[in-house]
């Protein structure tokens, strides 16, 4: 496909969506550290977790979808959630952010347009703080969390292990 003939739309995520969503987090499972996931997941086992996204409220799901008109045809190239951080109601203005781009699609400017319009989306809400946690290494990543604003706040050193090492996470945050 080629760049000049695609054009990449941001939209909120819908459960028609589950399947291609749940094999770019599957790769992320299998082939990196970037999620301290280890066991593959089915559409059915991460439809949970897409209803956890509605369309409004801070708990949002946006989709990056790549369109070439000449196919007629769309093609999921990665998504940017914002979730809860923790269950305890005083930490309810608080969300997690994350951004899983498809293999190939990184280096795009996906992940900018899916942090842009997650973000927008949250300027209505009552939140007031993000935090975003990085496998390290990451440095794409901790580039486009900076680029938007986030503040490294620490790290948390071998916390995770997975593909038989430890794993460090770095914590940033911004206001929103």
């Amino acid at each position: 496909m080629s760049s000049e003939r695609t054009e990449v739309q941001v939209r909120p995520g819908t459960e028609g969506d589950l399947g291609p969503l749940t094999d770019i987090y599957n790769h992320y499972v299998r082939e990196t550290p970037i999620t301290f996931d280890t066991e593959v997941f089915t559409p059915e086992e991460r439809r949970p977790w897409l209803l956890s996204h509605p369309e409004d409220g801070p708990h949002r799901l946006m989709v990056a979808t790549s369109t070439d008109p000449t196919a007629n045809s769309q093609e999921i190239l990665g998504y940017a959630t914002s979730s809860a951080f923790r269950p305890k109601r005083a930490y309810a203005t608080t969300v997690e952010a994350t951004v899983y781009l498809a293999p190939g699609a990184a280096g795009r400017g996906v992940g900018t347009l899916l942090y842009k319009a997650l973000f927008e989306a949250l300027a209505e809400e009552d939140v007031h703080r993000v935090v975003a946690g990085v496998a390290l290494p990451n440095e794409a990543s901790v580039r486009l969390h900076e680029r938007f604003g986030f503040r490294h706040m620490g790290t948390y050193t071998e916390v995770g292990r997975k593909f038989g090492r430890y794993w460090d996470v770095a914590w940033f945050e911004r206001g929103v």
